[in-house]
């Protein structure tokens, strides 16, 4: 079990090993809730947008190689998808 230290300040740093498992990043932000007097750290779900949005940043050059090689349009998809949830 990875442990941390509460700061003067009452922060804690994460574990590199709990961060990269989870992908937490800076600026991340994490629901706490205490249950039973523990506390539990969650990572809320961000909606599609912003999910859909940091991959074209950070990937962008080989999301559309991958779509033109395999003839996959994302956007595409994405929208079927909405339209489906829409009608069901």
């Amino acid at each position: 079990m990875a442990k941390t230290t509460v700061s003067s300040r009452y922060q804690i740093t994460l574990p590199a090993e709990v961060r990269k498992v989870l992908g937490i990043r800076p600026g991340d932000e994490l629901e706490v809730e205490l249950i039973d007097g523990e506390i539990r750290l969650r990572i809320p779900r961000p909606p599609l947008e912003r999910v859909l949005k940091r991959l074209q940043k950070e990937h962008g050059a080989s999301l559309a190689a991958l779509g033109k090689a395999t003839g996959h349009d994302a956007r595409r998809y994405v929208r079927q998808l909405r339209e489906r949830d829409a009608d069901g």
